[in-house]
């Protein structure tokens, strides 16, 4: 299977990544793009509470896969003893996206676009030089003395959702 075009959206802890993440898949949308997304979590997660039947299937019932359908979603819940990679749900998933937004994923190999706000870190993740700045294609941000080797979109120029939706249709998607 293909692998759909992927970029991580990452960030200090309350930068900002799931507002950015929501309003960029949004305006690709309205673009008419098919956009899938990936969020990594640092713990486990329920995606029902405690009072449904699908809790009770997995958690009383230990089912090694359970599934909820109806007529407009369905959602898998699997038992895993490894991370899958968003690379591996990408291919497995969401091969016919047109792109895929991570939230998340700073150590993979992704592209990258940071999210840099000065009242969150004086400092962004990104370091000049590092190997991990190879793989960085924008920062968006709120400080006008930051000065990488990347594109920087800055949050308070008018229209930088469009410029940095633009960015990620040429350097993301190479459209």
């Amino acid at each position: 299977m293909p692998r759909p075009p992927m970029v991580a959206i990452i960030g200090h802890k309350n930068s900002g990544k799931t507002t950015l993440l929501v309003r960029l898949a949004a305006e690709l949308h309205h673009r008419g793009h098919r956009v899938m997304t990936i969020k990594h979590g640092a713990h486990t997660f329920n995606i029902d509470p405690s009072t449904t039947d699908t809790y009770r299937h997995y958690h009383e019932g230990n089912a090694e896969r359970v599934a909820m359908v109806a007529p407009d979603k369905f959602a898998l819940v699997m038992r895993r003893s490894d991370e899958l990679t968003p690379e591996d749900v990408a291919t497995t998933y969401m091969s016919d996206a047109d792109v895929v937004l991570c939230e998340g994923f700073k150590a993979s190999a992704l592209p990258k676009i940071e999210i840099h706000r000065r009242q969150v870190s004086p400092h962004p993740l990104w370091v000049r030089g590092s190997p991990e700045s190879a793989h960085y294609r924008a920062i968006v941000t709120d400080d006008p003395t930051l000065d990488p080797t990347v594109s920087v979109v800055r949050m308070d120029a008018e229209g930088w959702l469009t410029t940095l939706a633009d960015l990620v249709e040429e350097r993301i998607m190479e459209r």
